[in-house]
């Protein structure tokens, strides 16, 4: 999926207009990205800096940064609704698929209006509807037949800001000015053969899977590879994405 990820990493720091030598912030850095895509654009002149929430992802960031051809971004612990950072400190924050967990979604935007330098940008990604989403789509569809509904709804964090204009309002309320919104949709073309969908499954849908029956798991990945294998020609499987790109400046 790698070749998936820098369709999308690369557009977001296009939108938060990421230059060499510039000062970064990548909320909810997860295992890394963008963080490492914007270390290798800004170049040994400038620095990012990734937070996380979960220092267990933050690990496996860590883990792939001391790899790094270059000078590393640096992870650190942190809430998106208190950075530990000085005011005015970057030039350009990004978030993918980040914002939509968290509660507070205005004080995660004041917060990062208060890290920004005067026109320095924020741009946060987000998903588009589950309809336009293949890999998610399915697995929703394969947890449901096997498991039942979800009374939770657990997928409906992720989606959160899928219809346009939602997150765009909240960011023009925050203070950030010349607000815009793009959409991506790639198409990742998987061989069928490789369990691509697991971690998506496993992260989307931990909770479901951990209180089912123990013998459910082995009908629910049976079921999983039944779906991709409808959709699939020669063995390869075309995976549909629907994101945006939500971007503004501080002014």
């Amino acid at each position: 999926m790698a070749d998936m990820a820098d369709r999308l990493n690369l557009p977001l720091l296009d939108a938060c207009g990421v230059m060499p030598g510039e000062a970064v912030l990548d909320l909810a850095s997860g295992a890394g990205e963008p963080a490492l895509s914007a270390a290798k654009r800004v170049g040994p002149g400038g620095s990012v800096h990734g937070v996380d929430l979960v220092e267990a992802m933050l690990a496996g960031a860590v883990r792939r940064a001391s790899a790094f051809d270059g000078p590393p971004p640096r992870f650190t612990v942190g809430d998106m609704t208190a950075l530990p950072f000085a005011d005015g400190q970057f030039d350009g924050v990004t978030c993918r698929f980040g914002i939509m967990f968290v509660p507070d979604t205005r004080a995660c935007l004041a917060e990062t209006v208060r890290v920004l330098r005067p026109h320095g940008k924020a741009a946060f990604m987000v998903w588009g509807p589950l309809a336009d989403n293949t890999l998610f789509r399915e697995l929703d569809q394969a947890v449901t037949e096997i498991l039942g509904p979800d009374p939770a709804d657990a997928l409906a964090p992720l989606f959160r800001f899928d219809q346009p204009g939602t997150l765009a309002r909240l960011m023009e309320e925050s203070g950030l000015r010349d607000v815009s919104e793009q959409s991506l949709r790639p198409t990742a073309r998987v061989p069928l053969e490789k369990p691509f969908w697991r971690a998506s499954l496993d992260m989307a849908f931990a909770p479901r899977i951990s209180a089912a029956p123990a013998d459910s798991r082995e009908r629910l990945d049976a079921a999983i590879t039944a779906r991709f294998a409808a959709l699939a020609v020669e063995g390869i499987c075309a995976l549909h994405l629907h994101a945006m790109i939500v971007s503004g400046e501080r002014g």
